[in-house]
């Protein structure tokens, strides 16, 4: 069946069966390759995209499901101003180690600022809960995060 997705601001057709998972629509069929595969369950968080704004975890959410929705990426995150600041900040603070989780974690971090602005560290846990980091940069995360909310922290 064929699909028009909107990611990252851009039309684009993936001839896949519906409950196909939206990453491998994403990675495989579209080229987009920032989510990345981690469990395939959404209990990680590497594949974290935002679906109309709202954090998705894409390895199990079927492509059918998104329908006409607006799907943005970490390739895309960076063109609205909230995400560039996070994607600054964990620059700044030299966040990621491997690298692997940091697509999901930015996306989960700037869903929670466009939701809470200025979020406690309880927010933040909550927030972020969902993704895990084998390289264990939880400290960074949340001095990025607070960081790009404007409440200065260091790492």
């Amino acid at each position: 069946m064929a699909f028009r997705l909107n990611v990252n601001g851009k039309t684009m057709s993936a001839d896949v069966d519906g409950d196909t998972p939206l990453l491998w629509v994403l990675r495989d069929t579209l080229g987009v390759l920032g989510p990345k595969y981690g469990c395939g369950v959404g209990a990680c968080g590497a594949c974290t995209v935002h679906v109309d704004g709202a954090p998705l975890r894409s390895c199990s959410t079927p492509v059918e499901a998104v329908g006409a929705a607006k799907i943005v990426t970490i390739e895309g995150v960076g063109a609205d101003a909230v995400g560039k600041r996070v994607q600054d900040a964990w620059i700044e603070l030299d966040v990621a180690q491997c690298g692997y989780c940091q697509p999901g974690q930015i996306m989960s971090a700037t869903a929670l600022l466009k939701t809470k602005p200025r979020p406690s560290d309880a927010d933040i846990d909550e927030a972020m809960g969902g993704n895990i980091c084998r390289c264990a940069t939880y400290t960074r995360i949340r001095a990025a995060i607070r960081r790009a909310s404007g409440q200065a922290a260091e790492a």
